[in-house]
């Protein structure tokens, strides 16, 4: 079996980072299992942005690995919502997780229960904030307020008009450029004109 190691700090406590890699490389090396590819992150968990992490997951998406090794489950995951889409995706990819502190292992048959377990309560959380967020627009409309995103396009109606017509601007990707609206937001008030 081909595994990718994934190691995480913060900037506040790097130290950690050789005592988890030895510590997946162990066992990784007691079940025989080949590493592929060790990558190191220092990142804050909190930060939305881990390039370090997609890397693991186009490995995974590339059918290059077979699983993934982590020391913690915190070193993976932003949040619980975050750590259970992400591995609801590996499971669909067939790929394999590991992690060696909390002895989940999802290469066993309780760790595959884990991990259909964490797919029920990923389904459930991104239902419950659907929810919420129907439930916050239904009382927005009840004050009276417009709810979603801004016309901001349709509001630039006039100025894409008189830029159009009156300032013989011609080429609408101009337009949208000077007012800063997509071009397709052009073509469509001039479509109206």
């Amino acid at each position: 079996m081909k595994v990718a190691l994934y190691a995480r700090v913060s900037t506040y406590d790097q130290q950690t980072l050789p005592m988890q890699l030895e510590a997946m490389r162990e066992f990784a090396e007691k079940r025989n299992w080949i590493i592929e590819s060790e990558i190191e992150e220092i990142a804050s968990g909190a930060k939305n942005n881990r390039p370090k992490r997609a890397e693991i997951i186009k490995l995974a998406r590339q059918r290059k690995i077979d699983a993934i090794i982590v020391w913690r489950l915190d070193r993976w995951g932003r949040s619980t919502l975050d750590l259970a889409q992400s591995l609801e995706e590996l499971q669909t990819l067939g790929v394999d997780f590991v992690s060696i502190t909390e002895a989940l292992d999802f290469t066993t048959p309780a760790g595959k229960a884990m991990a259909q377990l964490l797919s029920v309560f990923a389904e459930y959380e991104r239902n419950l904030i659907s929810e919420r967020i129907k439930a916050g627009m239904a009382q927005a409309k009840a004050k009276g307020k417009k709810v979603g995103r801004p016309a901001t396009a349709q509001a630039k109606a006039d100025k894409v008009k008189r830029l159009f017509f009156d300032e013989k601007i011609k080429n609408k990707s101009e337009i949208a450029r000077r007012l800063k609206i997509d071009v397709r937001n052009v073509r469509r008030i001039l479509k109206k004109s």
